[in-house]
């Protein structure tokens, strides 16, 4: 055996380090690619010690939640509710929308065909009322301000790629790669630290709503940061609340409001027992906020959408895309895979790839990761989900029912990990634990 600069054992094979079976017994095996790695083949790559993060036996991981009233989340939850829209007046729209918002503004543009009339000065109007932009202090106020609409006919070059005539036909919206994944972490199988601070940014926004807090603005976010012990959540050792206010309240009352009825709140106590670390509204102040104080865009929350950086993104955000877009369908998909394969009690962690070309309808790939964690080969999985799941746009579509007006709810608090929606069923468990056995 050999020590490398990466820090690790290798067998003296000139390409591959000695591969240990993890499994559920051996969590930490060597099992990647590292260019760092003393040990090149030929060709420059080399294995890696793969995962490292998952590899250590303790480590702190820290994931981002923000509320409805982030800039950007408005700009998500507008140019989804321009997507419902479409879709509840005709199920075959194609949309792809983009909102910025600034002091007083809101820009809605991009692409559509629908036989539908979907209205984005309305629409954005509502989302800017009911995440609480209702008095012109904020800023912006869904009264006063002003709504530019600049949407246009999509492309036809687009449309004769995706749209074949046979629905089993038809082509992925565009080119791309697709992450989804799960872990044994909580019920959700998501992981801990995201769970936790959607949990807060949800409870934060039922105080505001409620009155219970009344002091509060409609712009918010959370970090929360999780210790891990043997590869499990173990406590909650800071959470980080940044909350716009009014400007009459004190920061002490505003502190002692936040961590009593909001954190405290929102998660499980066992997880607060190491001595936690609260920090609430660290400059001081938050009382300039939501897109008066930073603009705002659809698409730049990309991992607060999905794992909170526990899993890789393939960069294409999701809000404002109808799901002939495989940006977000074969996200949805790829989650409703890893999930149902750690449900299947095969692994405790799983990360699935999909990638698509334009005009095309069967990916052209797919990738199975357990982290070492499964009990049977990844090969026999992979084999599995191509036996087992329909992986085309059509396929995806008719699967989880996504031709209906379902997005504008997706667009807070994550777009995993809800039970509300298709793509969270744990349905096809059995079958792929019967096809691996």
């Amino acid at each position: 055996m050999s020590q490398n600069k990466c820090g690790y054992k290798h067998s003296g094979h000139p390409t591959k380090p000695t591969l240990v079976p993890r499994g559920h017994g051996n969590r930490f095996a060597h099992t990647s690619w590292d260019a760092s790695c003393s040990l090149l083949p030929a060709h420059g790559y080399g294995y890696l010690c793969a995962d490292y993060m998952q590899q250590r036996d303790s480590y702190r991981f820290t994931s981002e939640s923000v509320g409805e009233g982030h800039p950007d989340k408005l700009c998500d939850q507008i140019s989804d509710a321009v997507v419902d829209a479409a879709l509840a007046a005709d199920p075959a729209s194609r949309v792809a929308c983009e909102t910025f918002a600034t002091t007083g503004l809101i820009l809605v543009g991009g692409e559509i065909r629908t036989h539908g009339s979907p209205d984005p000065q309305q629409l954005a109007r509502e989302v800017l009322r009911d995440a609480g932009y209702d008095d012109p202090s904020f800023g912006i106020d869904y009264q006063t301000c002003a709504v530019l609409n600049v949407m246009h006919a999509q492309s036809q070059d687009i449309a004769q790629g995706v749209d074949r005539g046979e629905a089993a036909k038809q082509g992925a919206g565009d080119q791309g790669l697709m992450f989804g994944y799960a872990c044994s972490d909580t019920p959700h199988l998501m992981p801990a630290p995201i769970d936790f601070a959607h949990a807060i940014m949800l409870r934060a926004a039922q105080v505001r709503k409620s009155g219970q807090l009344e002091f509060l603005g409609p712009d918010g976010k959370c970090q929360v940061s999780v210790r891990y012990d043997s590869g499990r959540p173990a406590a909650i050792e800071t959470v980080v609340l940044s909350h716009q206010h009014r400007d009459d309240v004190t920061h002490k009352q505003l502190s002692e409001a936040l961590v009593e009825e909001v954190i405290k709140q929102a998660l499980p106590p066992a997880m607060l027992d190491g001595g936690v670390e609260y920090l609430v509204n660290p400059t001081g102040r938050f009382v300039v906020g939501g897109p008066h104080g930073d603009s705002g865009l659809t698409g730049r929350k990309l991992i607060v959408d999905t794992y909170g950086g526990k899993a890789r993104h393939g960069g294409g955000a999701f809000s404002g895309k109808d799901p002939s877009k495989v940006d977000r369908s074969a996200a949805y998909m790829a989650r409703y895979v890893a999930k149902n394969i750690v449900a299947s009690g095969i692994c405790d962690e799983c990360e699935v790839q999909l990638a698509y070309a334009i005009g095309v309808a069967e990916p052209v790939s797919l990738y199975v990761h357990t982290f070492g964690s499964a009990t049977v080969a990844e090969q026999r999985i992979e084999d599995a989900v191509r036996d087992l799941f329909d992986l085309t746009p059509a396929g995806i579509i008719a699967l989880l029912d996504l031709a209906r007006p379902i997005y504008r709810r997706t667009a807070t608090y994550g777009h995993f990990g809800r039970g509300e929606f298709s793509w969270e069923r744990t349905d096809r468990a059995a079958a792929i634990r019967e096809a691996v056995s």
